[in-house]
């Protein structure tokens, strides 16, 4: 099936929001890890999101000069072609992306959907985000506001993050500490200067202690209950309950009890990174140590050709990526559900 259209891109978050489960989003920097990314969904006949970072388009642009739309629009159109051999719909999504990086990223991006949806196709990507978590939260959601607009016209849905995930992620950091949890005011907020829906639709990345990074289950403080508490809150003054469609972000170390509650309380889509890197690096070193005379010319050898050909190595970190990600959509809830 082809890259999820607007319309089937709607669908799959209804069906997850009224389903209470979510869809893992998984971070990719090449070719091959797109491929493992849909090879999971597929193996757990699970539609999903594949996401490309600030840092991931940059990198995705080649060393020569680290362009990230050229990254990000080159990746994107190859998974428009490759993504038609595969039997699940994938949207496609641009993570974290702060203020100073707008102009050089998605502001672009959504221009290049834009021109698309004016000649009558659909968008290059089906959602970006909006990462103004380091702005106060007045200039975070005026920038939304642009955003969205801006979004609408492309067919496009947003997601903005409204306050800060803790730890590290592409040059965007925040202390570990008490602030990380969204208030009822901070959701009223949003929904006032952003709408509803009938502004276009937008996917909210609230702050429950989430924290970006790897950390062990026990390590940090997740409150995935007071999602409900901004659902209700909103929900007595505007008058639609389940306002909001959550994302889950720093996930990396999350008890299954913790993913559980936040899937009842509108959690659509979780972010997926740090697991998956290591699922796809592990295999990789694995080969690498038992084949260590193969993969260097030791003592003046010549070396095993089919043990350094990126290939063998290549497929052993495909085939590690798409467990984990089997994994994650069982543990999301979204394993057997995908559209038929």
């Amino acid at each position: 099936m082809p890259i999820a259209t607007p319309e089937v891109y709607n669908e799959m978050l209804d069906r997850a929001k009224a389903g209470k489960f979510a869809y893992p989003a998984i971070n990719v920097t090449s070719s091959q890890t797109l491929h493992a990314a849909l090879r999971g969904f597929a193996e757990a006949e699970s539609d999903g999101i594949i996401q490309i970072s600030t840092g991931g388009a940059e990198f995705l642009g080649g060393q020569y000069n680290k362009d990230m739309v050229t990254g990000a629009v080159a990746l994107a159109e190859f998974a428009h072609v490759v993504a038609e051999k595969y039997p699940v719909n994938v949207a496609l999504h641009t993570d974290h992306c702060p203020k100073d990086k707008l102009d050089g990223y998605v502001r672009p991006l959504l221009e290049i959907s834009r021109k698309r949806v004016e000649e009558g196709r659909n968008p290059l990507f089906q959602s970006h985000m909006w990462d103004g978590s380091a702005e106060t939260l007045a200039d975070n959601l005026e920038i939304a506001q642009e955003l969205l607009a801006a979004a609408q016209a492309a067919k496009i849905i947003l997601e903005v993050e409204i306050t800060p995930t803790g730890g590290e992620e592409d040059g965007v950091s925040h202390e570990i500490n008490d602030e990380l949890y969204t208030t009822v005011e901070d959701a009223i907020r949003t929904a006032e200067a952003l709408g509803l829906g009938e502004k276009g639709r937008y996917l909210l990345a609230a702050s429950f202690g989430n924290v970006h990074g790897v950390y062990k289950p026990g390590n940090v403080v997740l409150r995935p209950e007071l999602l409900k508490d901004l659902q209700e809150g909103v929900a007595a003054k505007f008058g639609k309950q389940n306002p909001f469609d959550f994302v889950f972000h720093g996930g990396s170390g999350s008890t299954e009890q913790e993913i559980a509650t936040a899937l009842e309380n509108g959690v659509v889509k979780m972010n997926i990174d740090t697991d998956t890197q290591y699922a796809f690096t592990r295999p990789v070193v694995d080969h690498m140590f038992r084949n260590y005379d193969g993969v260097l010319k030791v003592d003046g050898e010549v070396g095993n050709k089919k043990a350094y050909d990126p290939r063998s190595w290549g497929k052993l970190a495909e085939a590690g990526m798409a467990a984990r990600i089997v994994t994650a959509c069982e543990n999301l809830r979204s394993t057997g559900t995908r559209l038929k």
